[in-house]
């Protein structure tokens, strides 16, 4: 659990590689290029994986109370806890890099000198 909550947080961050990567083609062709699709997919996956992590982390640990053992008892349920709190803490920087995949730029991407 705690690897998908750095798995989710990688993803995310990895929209700012996807978009420096389509300005500087955009830049290299003196164009306008489509804006890539891999962006909305690492945007979104981002935030589903972190959520899910969470997710699962909170059921771990309600499995583990259910049978009666406290959660620093067991280390699942330390592992359990420290991974729903990362991950509660990192979702707010996934759920921003989705807002700025959507968010329009309003200057544009500068493509330099093309005459």
């Amino acid at each position: 659990m705690p690897f998908a909550t750095v798995v989710g947080v990688v993803t995310s961050w990895q929209v700012q590689g996807i978009d420096s990567d389509w300005v500087d083609r955009q830049q290299a062709a003196c164009r306008r290029l489509p804006f890539p699709k891999m962006e909305y997919v690492a945007a979104w996956a981002g935030p589903v994986i972190g959520i899910s992590a969470v997710v699962v982390c909170v059921l771990l640990a309600k499995r583990l109370r259910r049978r009666g053992v406290r959660l620093a008892e067991a280390k699942l349920g330390i592992v359990a806890h420290i991974g729903a709190w990362a991950g509660v803490l990192t979702i707010p920087l996934e759920l921003f890099l989705l807002y700025a995949t959507y968010s329009p730029v309003d200057s544009g991407p500068v493509l330099g000198d093309c005459g």
